[in-house]
């Protein structure tokens, strides 16, 4: 009988070989990349799998209290590679792949990446379940199992075109279909009482179905499960009748509208239908997560009440705010709970977590949809919104304003902890979005600042570098990320600086080789590598950073044979299709870059690049290449960041504002390995209060009028020279994110940068102290944050 744990490279070349025969019915001469990637994964996934089972009889005999993560994304990559290095067989697997005449690199990289996220929220969402499962918490991921995800990015005359993300066209080793766990929700219809209780009776349902990945932790000591909900049609989905009269697609509409809650993450909401459906994937993955986790509850414990001592239930921002709602309609209107009561245990099991300061971005649904689609879940959050008035009567804020739902006030009123995602998000929390909230509730608020994992962030995507880490210090800091403090006396030893820069020269060369092959840009590998990667939004400022490229081009043009520092700026982040100034940006970086890039006198010295489609698979190749990590939004917008994490973990050195996590990332380096520039939080206030700051900011600095001038007067659209007035305008004059503002610091900032750089031993070393300094950023840390402060659970391990 084959044994399911292969021992060695040779037993894992006969699982691969028998998965390839008997369950991708292939012969070896006959089997094509994909079937040897699908085996490899099936052969890996039976290790997976038999721990996941035993992870899960623990939980079960230790009726531990469960961890439930809720997000709309998980934005987990490729899980091949994953798996292989968490189980320690990627050794044995690349042998295994060689010794049958494989490239082992060729078969991993086959596996696309999941489309379940977009940026920092799904990244951070995937970290944690990685994390929860290497600490031995029993856990749960609960999501949504998107057919298309956000899009595929790609450009047509610099402009973004969105298409389908396919990766459910090819087979998906690692889920398995639960037909057993589906639930029946509905949607609309009306509300009456019966017996003195509320009865919902929705006119429209939906069966969500479920999916199982197993998470499997560090050294495959424990795995726990990433649950996601296919929308299905709950009444059947073929009318037989309607095809034989010859409406054939009559017949099959059932089924179309219902997989449209979950064909596309974040839908444009541009439009009434699409406000409609982006609630309704908010209800139908959060109400079929809870009915799942009460099954789960009522099957261990007969006694509501304690709900909150074996369930934790955190929500990953607003989009299942829903949850407050929703939770105490069943334990009230389904399970009898007096509703007060029914309040309190929801309150005592929910959790949220907050990503935005953005006023615009804490969620809000007008009270027509939110009556139309969900009329028994207004009336609950009306009488929440009356109980919370009776219990502060000096109340000034609340969760219901004329025809208006707001979401963040929800999550917050129905949640015995709030945490922020950085020190500095934290405290502005409770002095601007929340400080109400936070004067009347002021233990409520904590901070759990956000993490990485070391597993996929260094040791999957830079083992050149984890090498040579654990080479000097051994192998404990994968477990342990604060252990690479221990570096730092190998930092100044110049055998050990030699390794470390040749590491990056690789990674660097070998990044350089993809792009021209990928997309026919030379790149000089032995120039500075500037990089920006992240989701477009004004708030992040890539267009600051464009406006410094055009002001560097227009330097470079008019003094060529001065010293300059050679150097690649690249961009890579998708703009939502509705967006339109964030999509513009992207074509103006799109358009400077063809001219940029075409100059003879310059392009020895400078290049742009803005690489498509950007997801987990790219940021793998990048960061271990960079050299500077772009990290430059306005004070006090960006809530922490993952990506800056990721950077400095993997020696780049960050380039930034004092936002988010790169005030704790600049304490921990060190204030002399961090390119700071532009105004605190609190100066970006005031500056906001002075009329026509923006032309102050260009009156005083000759290049930035002059690389906005280049923007206005069409040096890069010649042939619609207006393309891009309205983006000059828009910096020249109201400039909410005060590009302008901060550009002659950023400036300032990015001519230290190459004096830095020229230096490389200094420039090596500084790098290097920033992977040595950067262990506090693990999401183990964060995790074991979250079961202190706000979970209240343990590990089984």
């Amino acid at each position: 009988m084959l044994k399911t744990t292969p021992a060695d490279a040779r037993e894992m070349r006969e699982a691969i070989l028998h998965h390839l025969i008997y369950s991708m019915g292939k012969d070896a001469d006959h089997a094509t990349r994909q079937d040897w990637r699908m085996a490899l994964s099936y052969a890996v996934r039976d290790q997976i799998t038999d721990r996941w089972f035993a992870s899960t009889r623990k939980s079960y005999e230790a009726k531990a209290k469960r961890v439930y993560y809720l997000s709309m994304e998980f934005l987990i990559g490729r899980l091949l590679e994953d798996g292989l290095v968490n189980l320690r067989m990627l050794d044995d697997a690349t042998e295994a792949l060689t010794a049958l005449g494989l490239d082992p690199s060729e078969v991993i990289a086959d596996e696309p990446d999941a489309a379940l996220g977009n940026g920092g929220l799904g990244r951070l969402a995937a970290c944690f379940l990685e994390s929860l499962s290497t600490l031995g918490v029993p856990a749960l991921g609960y999501g949504i199992r998107y057919e298309h995800g956000l899009f595929q990015q790609k450009f047509k005359d610099g402009r973004q075109v969105e298409t389908p993300e396919t990766w459910l066209q090819q087979p998906h080793a690692w889920e398995f279909a639960r037909a057993e766990a589906s639930y029946r929700l509905g949607f609309g219809g009306s509300v009456t009482v019966r017996d003195g209780r509320s009865v919902w009776t929705p006119d429209e349902a939906v069966l969500a179905a479920a999916y199982d990945t197993p998470v499997i932790g560090w050294q495959g000591r424990w795995a726990n499960t990433l649950r996601l909900w296919s929308s299905k049609p709950a009444n059947g989905s073929f009318n037989l009748d309607r095809f034989n009269a010859g409406d054939y697609v009559g017949a099959t509409a059932p089924e179309a509208e219902a997989r449209t809650i979950s064909r596309v993450l974040y839908p444009d909401d541009s439009t009434e239908t699409g406000k409609v459906l982006r609630l309704k994937q908010e209800y139908f993955f959060t109400a079929a997560s809870l009915r799942d986790i009460m099954r789960r509850f009522e099957n261990e414990h007969a006694d509501l009440s304690l709900l909150p001592k074996k369930v934790a239930v955190q929500l990953n921002d607003t989009h299942p705010a829903i949850a407050g709602p929703e939770l105490v309609r069943i334990l009230h209107d389904e399970k009898g709970v007096p509703f007060d009561d029914a309040m309190e245990l929801a309150r005592g099991a929910l959790g949220y977590t907050n990503h935005t300061l953005l006023p615009e971005a804490l969620e809000r649904w007008s009270e027509d949809i939110f009556h139309r689609l969900l009329p028994r879940h207004l009336q609950i959050i009306d009488r929440i919104d009356d109980a919370h008035a009776k219990a502060h009567p000096d109340r000034k804020v609340t969760i219901r304003e004329p025809g208006t739902v707001k979401m963040g006030e929800l999550s917050f009123v129905m949640a015995h902890r709030v945490n922020g995602v950085s020190a500095l998000h934290t405290g502005l929390m409770k002095t601007t979005v929340f400080k109400e909230l936070d004067r009347l509730h002021p233990d409520r608020i904590v901070n759990q600042t956000n993490g990485v994992t070391p597993r996929r962030w260094m040791l999957s995507c830079n083992p050149s570098l984890a090498e040579l880490i654990t080479t000097t210090i051994g192998d404990g800091w994968l477990s342990d990320l604060e252990r690479l403090s221990e570096l730092e006396p190998h930092v100044t030893d110049p055998e050990w600086a030699r390794s470390f820069t040749a590491i990056k020269h690789a990674n660097k060369a070998e990044l350089a080789d993809w792009i021209a092959a990928e997309h026919g840009v030379e790149v000089n590998p032995a120039a500075m590598f500037d990089v920006q990667i992240k989701r477009m939004h004004e708030y992040k400022r890539q267009h600051l950073n464009i406006l410094e490229a055009i002001a560097l081009w227009q330097e470079i043009r008019d003094n060529p044979d001065d010293d300059w520092t050679p150097r690649v700026k690249i961009f890579a982040g998708k703009a939502a299709p509705g967006y339109f100034f964030a999509k513009d940006i992207i074509r103006l970086i799109n358009d400077a870059s063809r001219v940029i890039n075409d100059d003879p006198v310059t392009n020895k010295y400078l290049k742009v690049i803005f690489l498509p489609n950007y997801n987990v698979s790219l940021a793998e190749r990048l960061i271990p290449a960079a050299d500077l990590s772009e990290q430059i939004s306005t004070a006090g917008k960006e809530a922490s960041g993952t990506g800056n994490m990721k950077f400095a973990l993997n020696g780049a050195l960050t380039i930034g504002t004092l936002d988010g996590a790169n005030v704790e990332i600049r304490e921990q380096v060190g204030p002399e390995n961090f390119f700071l520039f532009g105004m605190t939080a609190d100066e970006v206030e005031a500056r906001r209060r002075i009329d026509g700051h923006a032309a102050q900011a260009i009156a005083a600095d000759p290049r930035l009028a002059r690389a906005i001038a280049a923007v206005r007067d069409g040096t890069f659209s010649p042939t619609e020279p207006g393309r891009y007035a309205h983006i000059a305008d828009n910096v020249a004059g109201a400039d909410y994110f005060l590009v302008s503002s901060d550009f002659s610091d950023y400036w300032r900032a990015q001519r230290a940068v190459d004096a830095a750089f020229r230096d490389q031993d200094g420039w090596m070393r500084m790098a290097a102290l920033n992977t040595a300094r950067s262990g506090w950023f693990s999401s183990d840390r964060t995790i074991r944050g979250y079961l202190r402060d706000v979970w209240e659970a343990e590990t089984l391990v």
